[in-house]
């Protein structure tokens, strides 16, 4: 079996053609909705970037595996104290033992476990590969790291890839070689200069006049960045700093596939699309920030094209990243974590939905 994961930071589904945006951002996202099952209702269970990651690889809310936070204790996974083994929890429930137990090579090509010192993050991967940019990085150095792991062991039917990109999250850096492709779209209909106006009677982090969240100064190695907002010209700079990387990061995803299509095993791969939060983009008058406790940050994009599966399917029922460690179980036959929140029996249900087929049970 070959399973790609692609870990899109930061990435807002209504940012995306396939759950209906109105400019041109994923084309190749949208070819693999198209050919798969698209989520509408995915949500992370805890943000921001490490709180969502702890639940994605743990199975667990952050309240129970202890991560809420980006700092402090509330950025470690709880101690087990005197029942800890040998080894620790992670080998039971991190979600890369899942694959592995079903006798896949494990690979990530992230930075994450550096830029927020969770090592356990990569408990359960048999290799990973550290560009070292602790998330600073861009695709154009993430990518030619993934095309040379597919050039060498695309062919062999016996691995699972984490491959992390980092370039919706902010600062906005998509090159500046890519023009302005979104000069002559509309912004979106509900930020109108009444809206505007609104924000700027706003205080505080991330709000319009401090989008670096505690000042508003000029990053000259950032050109695409806008530091505050002050006019609806301000407004368009920034959403589409922020559309530009999504449509980069795309075109990249894109290079991926080809390189699949290349070695002749694109259809025999399952790849699952999802991220880690979103985005506030002016929604509660926050821009560029993902802490919050709102639909913007909390919903996801969760694309799942899967060999046999149901094509151009829409699932409307509600899912959280924490219930992906158990349905890979129950796809793989591997057995269930204690630790995790959803038991298999319930597993078995949520992978029957997500397929769209009938054979797991």
């Amino acid at each position: 079996m070959r399973l790609l994961y692609i870990d899109l930071d930061t990435l807002r589904p209504d940012h995306l053609g396939c759950y209906g945006y109105h400019r041109d951002t994923s084309p190749h996202l949208d070819r693999l909705a198209r050919d798969g099952v698209r989520f509408d209702n995915y949500y992370c269970s805890d943000a921001p970037c490490l709180p969502s990651r702890a639940a994605l690889m743990t199975g667990q809310f952050g309240i129970h595996s202890g991560v809420i936070g980006h700092g402090g204790t509330a950025a470690d996974l709880r101690l087990q104290g005197a029942a800890r083994g040998f080894r620790d929890a992670t080998q039971a429930a991190n979600l890369p033992w899942i694959p592995r137990g079903a006798g896949l090579r494990t690979t990530s090509i992230s930075t994450f476990a550096e830029r927020h010192g969770a090592w356990w993050f990569n408990s359960g991967f048999h290799e990973m590969h550290n560009v070292g940019g602790r998330g600073q990085e861009r695709a154009d150095e993430v990518t030619p790291v993934a095309l040379d792991w597919i050039r060498r062991r695309a062919k062999a039917d016996d691995w699972f890839l984490h491959l992390h990109y980092w370039d919706p999250h902010t600062i906005y850096n998509a090159p500046l070689e890519m023009g302005h492709p979104f000069a002559d779209t509309p912004l979106p209909a509900w930020i109108t200069p009444e809206v505007l106006a609104r924000h700027q009677q706003c205080v505080g982090p991330h709000c319009c006049h401090e989008i670096n969240m505690y000042d508003d100064k000029p990053m000259p190695k950032y050109p695409r960045h806008v530091p505050a907002i002050h006019s609806m010209d301000d407004l368009r700079r920034h959403f589409d700093g922020y559309d530009t990387c999504i449509r980069y990061v795309d075109d990249h995803v894109g290079q991926v596939l080809n390189a699949l299509a290349d070695a002749g095993v694109l259809d025999d791969t399952a790849i699952i699309v999802s991220s880690d939060h979103g985005e506030n983009q002016g929604e509660l008058g926050i821009y560029a920030e993902h802490a919050t406790a709102d639909h913007a940050t909390c919903r996801i994009p969760m694309i799942v094209r899967w060999p046999g599966m149901q094509r151009g399917h829409v699932d409307r029922g509600l899912h959280y990243n924490l219930d992906l460690a158990p349905t890979l179980a129950e796809l793989l036959h591997q057995p269930a974590s204690p630790r995790w929140e959803v038991p298999l029996t319930e597993a078995n249900f949520i992978a029957s939905i997500w397929l769209g087929i009938g054979w797991l049970r």
